[in-house]
């Protein structure tokens, strides 16, 4: 086994200073209605401090136990909760018994609850993907990314990028967050793992924003990297131990791709530019993780109100009965793919072939 070279560091910014800390603190409490309680607040802020100084990442935890590497490392409570959970998802979703389920989500910034004022065309067309799913008897699971904008204290962090230094340090799912120390909580990707592990398919729909996804979208993205490779055993790497990580990538990693066997479509729209790049973004990203497209048909990309005004787009969706009907045949192909899949016909011709090449 090759030698594990030397972590490189020097980039990380230095702690804050007390004061600096204190400012970070109080703006959740810039609102004057907080005033009265200035005298809690200052006590919260010190006890926040001790906890950054002493890095109380993960404040509570358990030991391992059985079926981990190392039993007796201290894992944490909140990872290990959704941990389990993935486990018995991953149960689920290969149980015969169960009944075809599609996760559906609508990747756009907006929604009539936010700045905007009005819902997205997006939204419209999930709910078109939803409504064509479950007409054909299958259970969705609607996945509204808008909510990280108008929902209270809901978040998704963006990735770390643990796998560029060792692919066994990014943790399935991810253990990077919550990061009680640094106030980074409230993640919603443990919740949006179990939608995607529980899952015989699932449907993306997207604006096209700038040449490609939506914010919200690529967040969710950039943290499904863990699915893709990741180390579903913290105590391997004794978590974040870099140099630990290393050797144990180059003693041998088998990259499992824990989403891989799913089928997939793809609906991409925007006004002027960018789509079709967006959709092949998208559909190479979905075939890298293992998942299956549901044939031509199932990869839509298409512009809606095509050069003009914004304000008039819905009444361009409207028109466009076209678009909407091949919105509901990607719906159709999936339904059909997952059929297949589930009975054992889905033609999978390159299924049974290993790439030279894990990573």
């Amino acid at each position: 086994m090759p030698k594990a070279p030397k972590p490189r560091t020097g980039q990380a910014p230095p702690m804050l200073d007390r004061q600096e800390f204190g400012k970070r603190f109080r703006i959740a409490f810039y609102d004057p209605a907080f005033q009265p309680e200035e005298a809690a607040i200052a006590r919260l802020e010190e006890i926040a401090w001790n906890n950054y100084q002493d890095d109380h990442k993960a404040p509570v935890t358990v030991k391992a136990g059985r079926g981990f590497a190392d039993p007796d490392y201290d894992l944490s409570v909140e990872w290990l909760e959704t941990h389990k959970r993935l486990k018995a998802a991953e149960a689920r979703q290969k149980d015969p018994k169960t009944k075809s389920r599609v996760l559906v989500i609508c990747g756009s910034a907006r929604n009539d609850g936010t700045c905007p004022g009005e819902m997205s065309k997006t939204y419209r067309l999930a709910k078109i993907v939803e409504e064509t799913l479950e007409g054909k008897s299958i259970e969705t699971d609607f996945l509204d990314l808008s909510i990280l904008q108008s929902g209270y204290a809901i978040r998704i962090y963006p990735c770390k990028a643990c796998v560029s230094t060792a692919q066994p340090l990014c943790h399935w799912p991810c253990s990077c967050y919550p990061n009680h120390a640094f106030q980074q909580v409230g993640d919603w990707m443990n919740d949006i793992y179990e939608k995607w592990v529980s899952a015989h398919a699932v449907v993306l729909c997207t604006p096209c924003n700038w040449y490609h996804t939506s914010s919200p979208m690529k967040l969710m993205i950039d943290r499904l990297v863990c699915a893709d490779g990741g180390n579903p055993d913290p105590t391997l790497t004794h978590g974040k131990d870099v140099k630990k990580a290393k050797e144990v990538e180059l003693a041998g990693w088998p990259f499992p791709k824990h989403l891989a066997g799913r089928v997939y479509g793809v609906v991409v729209h925007g006004d002027v530019a960018g789509i079709e790049d967006t959709r092949r973004a998208l559909s190479d990203w979905l075939d890298w993780m293992g998942l299956i497209d549901a044939g031509e048909m199932s990869r839509l990309d298409r512009y809606i109100g095509y050069y003009e005004p914004y304000a008039t787009s819905h009444d361009g969706l409207d028109k466009d009965t076209d678009v909407q009907e091949e919105v509901r045949n990607v719906a159709r192909a999936v339904a059909v793919a997952v059929g297949e899949l589930r009975a054992g016909k889905l033609s999978i011709p390159d299924g049974r072939l290993k790439r030279p090449r894990a990573k």
